[in-house]
């Protein structure tokens, strides 16, 4: 029996704190306008994790990221050895590649490195990435280079790793999208058909934009098993109108222009 039909993304909110002030983040929009916040910032407990781990399905893909750095996440190494049976992969700033090498090399399948348009810690980000590159040789994870906005391929190009580039879009989330917004030609957002978001309290929700108001959110695992959730009412409801062509009747998803499909 299938508990998460149609389910093929997961992504788990480790930590919801951050080590970078990122000049475009809408994270730093967001601390601004509710300091309460700032003030939740933390760690999923790992028991929450390892109940998670214990019910997903395998070979799903599992991103160990929200809105947090995930490298910050005090047992990682642990936490990446909970989910053997999916593909893991997770996004980072990279400046604590180095220190967290061993927990990271043969843990993950994948790790993508963002590269952000005019950052001022950037050499030092290249330097870090080229030390871990040079740590790991050929052993897992493979690393993959998001270039935000507008990077210079240039040195980049040097350390021979798959690269993919991003537009950048506004500081509040998805919206504002400086090229024209992609839509799958089967007019359903791909993010509310296979992906389910886990934040580090057990909140869930459909995607990964800033949803500081609950507006999107489908279930708390502090009410309600995971399965119940992924096929529950709020969800399906939401299914529905997206399938119905009825995105602009929910108020989240009416203000977002990203339909699922990056921007390169």
């Amino acid at each position: 029996m299938n508990n998460f039909p149609g389910l093929s993304f997961v992504n788990i909110e480790l930590t919801s704190r951050c080590n970078k002030n990122c000049w475009m983040c809408g994270r730093r929009k967001m601390d601004r306008e509710y300091p309460e916040l700032v003030k939740n910032y933390g760690d999923m407990d790992f028991k929450l994790l390892k109940y998670i781990s214990q019910i997903l399905p395998d070979g799903i893909v599992i991103q160990f990221h929200n809105n947090g750095e995930p490298l910050l996440y005090p047992r990682l190494g642990e936490a990446l050895s909970l989910f053997k049976n999916q593909i893991r992969c997770l996004d980072t700033n990279g400046k604590l590649l180095v220190k967290k090498q061993g927990e990271i090399v043969n843990q993950l399948d994948t790790i993508t490195v963002s590269v952000i348009q005019d950052d001022p810690e950037q050499d030092d980000q290249y330097d870090i990435v080229k030390q871990f590159l040079e740590f790991k040789g050929e052993r897992k994870p493979r690393v993959i280079l998001r270039l935000l906005g507008e990077v210079e391929e240039g040195r980049w190009k040097n350390l021979n790793q798959m690269i993919v580039r991003r537009v950048l879009h506004d500081s509040a989330g998805s919206f504002n999208y400086k090229k024209e917004v992609v839509k799958p030609e089967i007019g359903i957002c791909l993010e509310i058909l296979s992906r389910m978001v886990i934040s580090k309290d057990g909140i869930i929700s459909p995607c990964v934009r800033f949803d500081p108001d609950g507006l999107n959110v489908i279930g708390r695992l502090k009410y309600s098993l995971l399965p119940n959730i992924w096929d529950g009412e709020r969800r399906h409801q939401l299914l529905e109108k997206h399938i119905n062509g009825d995105r602009n009747q929910i108020p989240f998803c009416s203000k977002c222009d990203y339909w699922g499909i990056p921007r390169g």
